[in-house]
């Protein structure tokens, strides 16, 4: 049984952010399954240049060609995301966007988690089916659960652990069926 290989993305480029520590604590809980994850730093996001089909004939830009390499190792992905407007950050959809670009078809067959944290009291349950819409349009399976976090000013410890046990065992259990799903 092959080990399984997840990408974890960020929406949030806020340093410190909410949606970072969420995700944290779920690549601690995936690797704790004995899963290979592969983090990307939430920055690259703020970096990659907007969606261009002008800018991708003349080459992948490298950071968007780094971005599909590690895409490609990976079988999974753990996606953190607030909504912004309830819908979905545009640094994430641009990167999806750039990813989901032919000749390779990366998303088709992955299996992806959702999870979300926002201050407010719907804890991204907005954005969630945005996103879900997009990751089924690229041909990727999004797990039927997932994790919406509300008042996440007030859900964390100051060690980035989550205060509400019952939470804790949402992303345990979130990533445990995606683990799941990538062992086959």
């Amino acid at each position: 049984m092959a080990t399984p290989h997840i990408l974890a993305l960020c929406g949030s480029v806020r340093t410190g952010g909410f949606n970072k520590k969420l995700l944290d604590l779920a690549v601690a809980e995936a690797r704790a399954q004995g899963a290979e994850v592969d983090a990307v730093d939430p920055q690259l996001l703020a970096q990659l240049p907007i969606y261009n089909q002008d800018v991708e004939a003349k080459g992948w830009p490298p950071l968007v060609k780094d971005l599909r390499d590690r895409l490609a190792r990976a079988n999974g992905l753990l996606l953190a995301s607030p909504e912004y407007n309830s819908s979905i950050p545009g640094g994430l959809k641009n990167a999806i966007d750039w990813v989901s670009r032919p000749p390779e078809r990366l998303f088709p067959e992955k299996w992806v988690g959702l999870m979300g944290a926002s201050p407010g009291v719907f804890g991204t349950a907005r954005m969630q089916p945005h996103l879900r819409q997009v990751m089924a349009s690229v041909g990727a399976h999004v797990l039927p659960t997932q994790v919406h976090l509300p008042r996440a000013m007030e859900a964390f410890n100051a060690d980035g652990s989550l205060k509400d046990e019952a939470r804790r065992k949402e992303v345990a259990a979130l990533v445990s069926a995606l683990v799941s799903k990538l062992k086959g």
